[in-house]
């Protein structure tokens, strides 16, 4: 008897779709708490900063740095964080200043990028893994079908209707998944746009004074 690839890989649609639906339910267990995790995250480093930036730019035209160290170790978002690191390094010139801002943004950025790699990835392929165990369960219905021929179209009908509960399930995990990426992409992209402001203001400044 010759190697029949179709009917070993058919082996797999005898385990049924189920264990699919639990991989998603896993799933959306992980990106609930990726969406949770970066939620109390990021409103721990929220900053008004209209205000904030306000404030700053009011203390440097006023040359108070002890004012703005003081504002800022009040506070940690990365805006305020990135001062204060700018600060430190004052005494060493414009150039060290701004290198060390640099540097560390460029390590806050992974913080604040955090989790979100998981968020996109299930947003993107969670609906492919439904489809999968709806793929799934429409061949093993199909193949019920074939092996009990008399119970008609209500045997296939009964499959398919199960089978797509997984694409439904997918859909479920991907759309919550993929609004919290984009939203907290945005907050990413935002706090840094913001600290490249504070960052430019503050060698602006110094830069004056040398």
């Amino acid at each position: 008897m010759g190697f029949n690839l179709v009917n070993k890989l058919l082996v797999i649609t005898s385990f049924g779709s189920e264990w699919v639906l639990w991989i998603l339910i896993l799933l959306s267990v992980v990106s609930l708490g990726v969406i949770v995790e970066r939620a109390i995250f990021y409103s721990r480093i929220r900053i008004n900063f209209p205000n904030f930036s306000q404030d700053i730019t009011q203390r440097l035209l006023e040359d108070d740095v002890k004012g703005i160290k003081s504002i800022c170790l009040a506070s940690p978002a990365i805006e305020s964080q990135t001062i204060l690191r700018g600060l430190q390094y004052s005494e060493k010139g414009v150039g060290a200043m701004e290198q060390s801002m640099t540097g560390f943004l460029n390590g806050e950025k992974q913080k604040l990028d955090h989790g979100l790699i998981i968020l996109g990835t299930l947003g993107s392929n969670a609906p492919f893994i439904g489809l999968f165990g709806t793929v799934i369960g429409i061949i093993q219905a199909f193949s019920d079908l074939a092996s009990h021929p008399a119970g008609g179209p209500s045997v296939v009908m009964a499959g398919i209707s199960e089978a797509l509960i997984s694409t439904a399930v997918g859909l479920i995990v991907a759309i919550p998944a993929i609004i919290a990426f984009n939203g907290y992409s945005r907050v990413v992209k935002r706090k840094i746009s913001n600290s490249e402001a504070m960052k430019s203001l503050l060698i602006a400044h110094f830069s004056h004074e040398g």
